[in-house]
């Protein structure tokens, strides 16, 4: 069975360890993560493509560009493009259109999936990043 990719939670690790201590270097946040700094890089990379975090090179150290109470899961999530195309389930292809299930499956099955997807997501955007702080001092 195919994982949703582990960045997802690998950013909320790397957010909020930025949220509550100052001046951390890639090697502190790799080391808590438990991860090779190159990922934890490329995660930030992400981050701070999405205008989430802030890094300065040569010195070290981020800072988030927007406050914890402004960040939500549903940013993160959507920050390091966990999902392919905008659909987190996908449907197998190439089914026997000559079987009544075959012809009709990704269409019935699709429309299941897509209220799933904006469910999980709406619960995301509930929850901001302050909010899974307070929870972890």
């Amino acid at each position: 069975m195919k994982q949703i990719s582990t960045r997802f939670s690998m950013a909320v690790h790397i957010l909020s360890l930025i949220s509550v201590q100052a001046d951390l270097t890639g090697d502190y946040i790799a080391g808590s993560v438990n991860t090779n700094p190159v990922v934890i890089r490329r995660i930030m990379g992400m981050l701070k493509k999405a205008g989430l975090l802030e890094v300065r090179p040569g010195v070290g150290g981020a800072s988030l560009l927007k406050s914890p109470e402004e960040i939500t899961l549903l940013d993160i999530y959507r920050a390091v493009n966990v999902i392919e195309g905008n659909q987190l389930f996908r449907v197998h292809g190439g089914s026997n259109v000559k079987c009544r299930v075959g012809q009709n499956i990704e269409q019935v099955l699709q429309s299941e999936l897509f209220e799933a997807q904006a469910a999980m997501e709406q619960r995301l955007a509930q929850t901001t990043l302050s909010q899974l702080t307070t929870r972890f001092i």
